[in-house]
């Protein structure tokens, strides 16, 4: 189900709304995400020990019906990250939130994961494989341009199919990961024993993908340095070189920042 925030209308936030009523919420049914709908979001997350942000993705949805995927991020995990970086709670939040993509695990329980064939060719390289040969027979999984992306869950025979012609470390390291998209490559400079052990730990929660996240942070201080003087544009710049004024990447950071605070 796509996630609703604030200033979505139509059937889906009037049964929301109604769902939120029975829970003891005293909305409107308006079919208006607007301030009340949203407070009345955050309320039920912080009672369900989510992620407090006012948008009701599918983990808020699950907590609605009773549900609780123990995988999912807690506001917590939040909460001891931002103590770890010595960085605000809202300026976190909205990194997080501005990287993020719609959960870190795939309805089947598999992690997220998206192979980028030009790192599998440049990985493949880096290894002392013959990367133009993996690019001539198996140009999906491995060659010098983008692109080859597939639906979610077949990234995973993407995967495993790199990974029988190049090795699974070589598949590790061609992949982004979990809810943050933290590229596999990245494993070594991050603190993680080897490629194997990267993939555990984005296997196993929201929670270890977020301390990825921190890592990443912590590896990059100039990158934290501006998250930690709200500096957005100074962010944007750093995380998305030259395609950061395409993407509105400061003005979502902005935004996210400003809900967090006011939630908080």
């Amino acid at each position: 189900m796509q996630a609703l925030g604030k200033g979505a209308h139509g059937q889906e936030v009037r049964e929301l709304q109604i769902r939120l009523n029975s829970q003891g919420s005293r909305l409107e049914v308006d079919g208006w995400y607007g301030t009340a709908t949203e407070q009345a979001v955050a309320r039920l997350q912080r009672r369900a020990g989510l992620v407090v942000n006012g948008v009701a993705g599918d983990a808020t949805q699950a907590a609605l019906r009773g549900l609780r995927d123990p995988r999912r991020l807690r506001e917590a995990d939040l909460l001891n990250a931002a103590d770890r970086l010595r960085l605000p709670p809202p300026s976190l939040k909205a990194f997080c939130e501005t990287e993020a993509e719609d959960g870190g695990f795939l309805p089947d329980g598999s992690a997220r994961i998206l192979l980028e064939r030009h790192i599998a060719y440049r990985q493949a390289l880096k290894a002392g494989l013959d990367a133009n040969r993996l690019a001539s027979r198996h140009p999906e999984l491995c060659k010098p341009i983008r692109g080859g992306y597939q639906s979610p869950s077949a990234e995973w025979e993407r995967f495993r199919r790199l990974a029988a012609v190049a090795g699974e470390t070589v598949a590790v390291e061609s992949c982004l990961w979990g809810l943050y998209r933290l590229p596999g490559f990245l494993w070594q400079e991050l603190g993680y024993a080897d490629a194997r052990s990267f993939r555990t730990e984005m296997e196993r929660d929201e929670a270890r993908q977020l301390d990825g996240l921190v890592r990443l942070l912590g590896a990059r201080p100039a990158l934290l340095q501006t998250l930690r003087e709200r500096r957005w544009r100074a962010t944007a710049r750093i995380r998305q070189g030259p395609a950061w004024l395409d993407s509105l990447y400061d003005a979502r950071l902005a935004a996210a920042h400003d809900r967090a605070r006011r939630l908080a």
